[in-house]
């Protein structure tokens, strides 16, 4: 077989507890001195994000707030953050919060100073070759969840209003430059966010794991993952102050987003298009639709889930893997299928051409057609 592959992996990644300390630092490091401090509104006035804009101010950085993120960000959301943006001279940005959060403030660095409409930078084109990159600033990243891996990604993703599809902008410098993960900005997630976000970071490292590409690093990552996330989340859900596991599931969510180089799959090319739709929680689809793919591709998988069940522990090979997928949903209070999740049943006419038209969809162990897809769903409901 004639191997030929292109990998890259992440960036400056300070982990701890205490280490938002270090922002202001990190900031006048990258030339900072006007920050944008990107938000979701939940977060807005809690003790974290006051925290953060203390340590800024104390370090001397002048900065604005921009919280009008909505859990699956959109080009109005994009350009009223440019406004503010670009009207209060920015020259980076801090974001701070799950995925929408990063997504959204990676988007504006990165779009603060460039000539092109957004979606010339859509994932799949030439078009970030396009990019002026003397108008891309610095971003830092404070994640508040344990999940989407955004703070480790080279794109953002941004809900198109008009096609109603959730698209992927590139450009290698989405990466933020430096990212703190400091556990104890973890601890007042709510209990269906700690489940669902982590549950997500889950089914990165699974359908890498499962993706047919070459990548033997990042598919060694996805197993180490899902252990982590198999012995953590549980402890994770039931104490929010468990350190331990807060900053096991940081590590955990990270692993996930470097696995995903290797390649998704449907869950993601089925959970994309839904949450689009219905704005449902994209870590909580993806678990609902894992046991669903799994049965879907397993002719395909059966003897790589054979592996990893019993690399995780887990007696009874494919069978067992997805008895303990069932179980550990349940245990983290997760909907069993779209119908609990409240997405109707009679749009799946209307999701089939979507899924089949998502990139994730590419790397599925399966080809997808329009046809199975279309028996998928139904399993799905």
């Amino acid at each position: 077989m004639k191997i030929s592959a292109q990998w890259n992996y992440p960036t400056d990644i300070r982990l701890g507890r205490g280490r938002i300390e270090e922002l202001a630092k990190i900031c006048r490091e990258l030339t900072m001195t006007n920050p944008l401090l990107v938000t979701d509104r939940g977060l807005v006035s809690l003790a974290i994000t006051r925290t953060a804009r203390e340590i800024l101010r104390d370090g001397g950085l002048e900065h604005q707030i921009f919280a009008e993120v909505d859990p699956n960000p959109t080009e109005r959301n994009v350009e009223a953050g440019l406004k503010v943006f670009r009207e209060g001279r920015h020259d980076g940005v801090v974001a701070l919060g799950g995925g929408s959060a990063m997504d959204l403030g990676k988007c504006l660095a990165f779009m603060g100073g460039q000539s092109q409409p957004l979606w010339h930078f859509a994932l799949g084109g030439d078009g970030w070759k396009d990019a002026d990159p003397s108008g891309i600033h610095p971003i830092v990243a404070l994640p508040t969840t344990a999940g989407t891996g955004a703070e480790v990604g080279y794109a953002c993703v941004i809900t198109n209003l008009e096609t109603r599809v959730k698209t992927p902008i590139f450009h290698p410098r989405l990466m933020p430059s430096v990212v703190i993960c400091d556990p104890e900005l973890t601890v007042g997630m709510p209990r269906t966010i700690t489940a669902g976000t982590g549950l997500d970071a889950f089914s990165h490292c699974l359908e890498a794991y499962c993706s047919p590409l070459y990548h033997p690093m990042a598919k060694g990552i996805a197993l180490e993952g899902m252990r982590l996330i198999k012995e953590f989340l549980p402890r994770a859900y039931r104490d929010p102050v468990d350190l331990e596991a807060r900053i096991n599931m940081m590590s955990a969510s990270i692993m996930g987003a470097v696995a995903r180089e290797k390649g998704l799959g449907a869950i993601h090319a089925v959970s994309h298009p839904i949450n689009a739709l219905f704005n449902t929680h994209h870590g909580t689809t993806n678990a609902v639709l894992m046991p669903m793919v799994l049965a879907f591709n397993r002719k395909a998988i059966d003897k790589k889930i054979d592996r990893l069940a019993s690399y995780l522990g887990l007696s009874g090979g494919f069978d067992g893997f997805c008895d303990f997928i069932t179980g550990f949903r349940e245990t983290l209070g997760i909907s069993q299928n779209l119908t609990e999740l409240g997405v109707p049943a009679d749009q799946i006419d209307v999701l089939v051409p979507l899924v089949l038209s998502d990139p994730a969809a590419a790397t599925n162990p399966v080809r997808l057609t329009e046809e199975n897809v279309g028996d998928l769903l139904r399993s799905c409901f």
